[in-house]
C-alpha cells in the first residue's frame, strides 16, 4: 500500500470512528432505548399482573434517561483522573 492508500484508509476509518461516537451520544439513540424500555417494561409488568403496569414501567425509563444525563459529567472527571 503506498502512502496516500494508507492516509486515506486512516481518514476513513477515523469518519467511521466519529460517526460512532456521534450515535453513542445522540439523543435519538437515548430516546430510542428509553421508548423499547417503557414499552417492554410495560408489557412485562402487564403480564405478571402489576398494579398500574403502566405507570410503574417508568421507574426504569426515567433511570435510563437520568443515567444518561449523568454519565458525561462523570466520564470527563474520569478521563480526567486517568491521563
Amino acid at each position: 500500500m503506498n502512502l496516500d492508500q494508507e492516509l486515506q484508509a486512516l481518514k476513513d476509518r477515523n469518519a467511521r470512528v466519529e460517526a460512532d461516537k456521534a450515535w453513542e451520544t445522540s439523543w435519538l439513540r437515548a430516546l430510542i432505548i428509553a421508548g423499547s424500555t417503557y414499552v417492554i417494561a410495560g408489557i412485562t409488568l402487564q403480564l405478571v399482573g402489576a398494579s398500574k403496569p403502566w405507570l410503574t414501567a417508568l421507574v426504569p425509563t426515567l433511570g435510563f434517561y437520568l443515567s444518561t444525563l449523568t454519565l458525561p459529567p462523570v466520564k470527563r472527571w474520569w478521563l480526567g483522573r486517568h491521563k
